[in-house]
């Protein structure tokens, strides 16, 4: 899909949900299901809790949509899922812990905390690396493969000259007109 197509599709799904009510967030809710239900499944690690987040997560959603700010439509659901999964995390948690000390429990939460931050956090950023995968599949293929190599695969010009029978000179002048094309084609806030 491309970035054009992303961002009308979220104008589309906005505004239909706008004008359409229940039935247009009915389509919503199934075009993100499974979605949201693998992004809370993946802080849980348990079915019924990650339903029960997926269900309140498309409540707080369609109550939250008049603050949306086109920012990312995914993003933002993710978002919305991680933090609402990590609540519900911390509420199961707190159910469970009854015969612990102070020290015990002060130890466990900051544990937990560290670990529902970098949950989040990987979230977010497979996210964030499918996106920017997507988004370098439309690139054209000479700047995508410097591209690759030099920020991904952390090669050298020298190495990215030697593997693709270029000059030195040649692969700077692809990787300088990559980046223009980069800075022209693409939108920072669609990776914020």
């Amino acid at each position: 899909m491309r970035k054009g197509e992303s961002q009308i599709n979220e104008q589309e799904w906005v505004s239909k949900i706008y004008h359409g009510g229940a039935a247009a967030y009915k389509d919503f809710v199934k075009a993100y299901y499974d979605h949201v239900y693998r992004t809370a499944y993946a802080v849980l690690h348990h079915h019924q809790d990650a339903e029960d987040v997926t269900q309140e997560v498309f409540v707080q959603i369609y109550r939250a949509l008049p603050e949306y700010r086109q920012q990312g439509l995914k993003t933002w659901i993710t978002r919305i899922t991680v933090n609402r999964a990590i609540d519900a995390r911390r509420k199961l948690g707190r159910q469970k812990v009854h015969a612990c000390d102070d020290q015990q429990l002060q130890e466990q939460a900051e544990g937990q905390w560290q670990e529902e931050l970098s949950t989040e956090q990987q979230v977010i950023r497979q996210e964030r690396q499918q996106l920017i995968q997507e988004e370098l599949e439309q690139l054209p293929q000479h700047y995508r493969d410097v591209i690759q190599s030099f920020y991904m695969e952390e090669k050298s010009y020298e190495e990215i000259a030697v593997e693709q029978g270029l000059e030195k000179k040649s692969i700077e002048s692809r990787l300088y007109r990559a980046r223009l094309w980069l800075k022209r084609h693409w939108r920072k806030e669609d990776f914020e």
